[in-house]
């Protein structure tokens, strides 16, 4: 994606980014989407997440899942009913501080 290094296996994470521009075109849509939105700092939270930090970035797609699962209160709860509740086609789920602020790291 933008070059970032990551924690954990090189190889592992360049393979799970190539696993995401191939064949998860919605969840590679919506990283870019965020980069433009909050910087590299999106690119950063992908790696991250795909290295195995937990809360940082994880996303199903067409039966594959990339990154690493969220750990944070509630989040299970509140991710099983929405997808009762909505169904849904891919999942991206961003780390909190990805919500805040913009590329220019204006909150």
């Amino acid at each position: 994606m933008d070059g970032t290094a990551a924690k954990g296996p090189q190889p592992e994470v360049e393979a799970k980014l190539r696993e995401i521009k191939a064949h998860m075109p919605e969840t590679y849509r919506e990283i870019q989407t965020k980069a433009g939105a909050i910087g590299n700092r999106a690119f950063g939270h992908v790696r991250r997440g795909v290295a195995g930090e937990p809360n940082q970035f994880y996303a199903i797609e067409s039966g594959r899942v990339v990154g690493t699962p969220f750990n944070l209160a509630n989040v299970h709860d509140e991710l099983a009913r929405l997808i009762a509740q909505w169904g849904c086609t891919f999942l991206i789920m961003w780390s909190p501080d990805a919500q805040k602020g913009s590329s220019d790291g204006t909150d």
